[in-house]
């Protein structure tokens, strides 16, 4: 699937950057192919637009905000929050109301990143309710481009199959190779799974989930949010909670800017932050290091026999299920990068 060939995905919330990174002057960002300009006006308020002038084609990001409006660095003109031009300096009156715009998109600012979509989005962005929870400390993690599909990325973090073999130098058991079993609810925005997988637990594995055994368990609640969000809550039997948001967000077909910070229910005194986030920086590294290898063109049809599977795929193929129907329900074909795919309901794998 060619994510840029499908316009209902330009329908969903994507976090395209950290705030924080805003606060120097507005900033670029490439999602879905488009090219988008970022800023925060006088109040703090995120406003996203196309990243070209209307006047001569300059690109905005390069320029500086005044008060709420966006000036092009080529000639100064001015835009508001919707993409309306509300200042030519060469006019007369530089005020003067004229009808010339560019294309602005919704912007929120939710858990401390900007959110951006394209279009009218078909849900909320989704509710992290640690967020807001004393027990929980919001850590952040990572931002980094990552050269894989979305979907990949979001297959990887339902695929228990993989930790005995990817994740052997963290947590994985290669001894025990059998993926833990586990219960999928299909929610309208996506799915939840929950299961149980007993993990190696060594290094600063023991520092992360609060206990000192060799062996521990994962017991995991994960909510898969289409297209391209999970957050996955592990707790632990040391009374450690443990939650990853990661978000997927499109750059274009072949790029992934990864979003990722965590939630945990104790102190920087009990666990530092820095060791938290060391201990998934490594786990991260070997997920990034397989997915970067993979296709990029993810065949959605399970029966399209460019791909083979296996039971424990069940979460990344009811995704594929799920997506393709979301397609056809706004009457789009599959576009892969030799054309559009055949039509037809894909399958659940028993």
């Amino acid at each position: 699937m060619l994510v840029t060939k499908q316009p209902v995905l330009r329908r969903f919330w994507y976090p395209v950057m950290p705030v924080a990174r805003l606060k120097g002057g507005p900033k670029p960002f490439r999602l879905l192919g488009r090219d988008i300009v970022l800023w925060l006006d006088a109040s703090g308020r995120p406003h996203a637009a196309e990243d070209r002038c209307c006047h001569r084609t300059a690109k905005l990001s390069p320029g500086w905000v005044d008060g709420d409006a966006l000036v092009c660095p080529y000639h100064g003109w001015a835009y508001d929050g919707t993409g309306a031009c509300v200042r030519i300096p060469q006019a007369k009156d530089p005020t003067r109301k004229v009808n010339f715009r560019i294309d602005a998109y919704r912007a929120e600012l939710r858990y401390d990143h900007v959110w951006v979509a394209l279009a009218e989005p078909l849900f909320a962005i989704p509710d992290f309710e640690e967020h807001d929870d004393p027990a929980y400390r919001t850590i952040p993690e990572f931002y980094d481009v990552w050269n894989c599909a979305g979907l990949r990325v979001m297959e990887n973090s339902f695929d228990w199959a993989h930790f005995s073999f990817v994740h052997r130098a963290t947590f994985g058991d290669q001894e025990h190779p059998d993926p833990a079993r586990s219960e999928i609810e299909e929610r309208p925005w996506g799915f939840t799974v929950r299961t149980v997988a007993p993990v190696v637990n060594r290094g600063l594995g023991k520092t992360v989930t609060g206990s000192d055994g060799a062996v521990t368990e994962r017991r995991m609640t994960a909510n898969w949010y289409m297209p391209f969000a999970r957050k996955l809550h592990i707790a632990y039997p040391s009374g450690v909670h443990h939650s990853i948001v990661t978000v997927a967000t499109p750059i274009d077909d072949r790029s992934s800017q990864i979003c990722q910070w965590i939630y945990r229910n104790d102190s920087e005194e009990q666990v530092k932050a820095a060791d938290a986030v060391a201990f998934d920086a490594k786990v991260v590294a070997e997920d990034k290091e397989i997915l970067e290898a993979t296709d990029w063109d993810v065949p959605l049809d399970q029966n399209s026999g460019l791909e083979f599977h296996m039971p424990s795929d069940k979460p990344g193929l009811i995704m594929r299920r799920m997506v393709r129907d979301l397609l056809a329900a706004h009457g789009e074909a599959e576009i892969r990068r030799d054309g559009p795919a055949p039509t037809g309901r894909v399958a659940a794998a028993e």
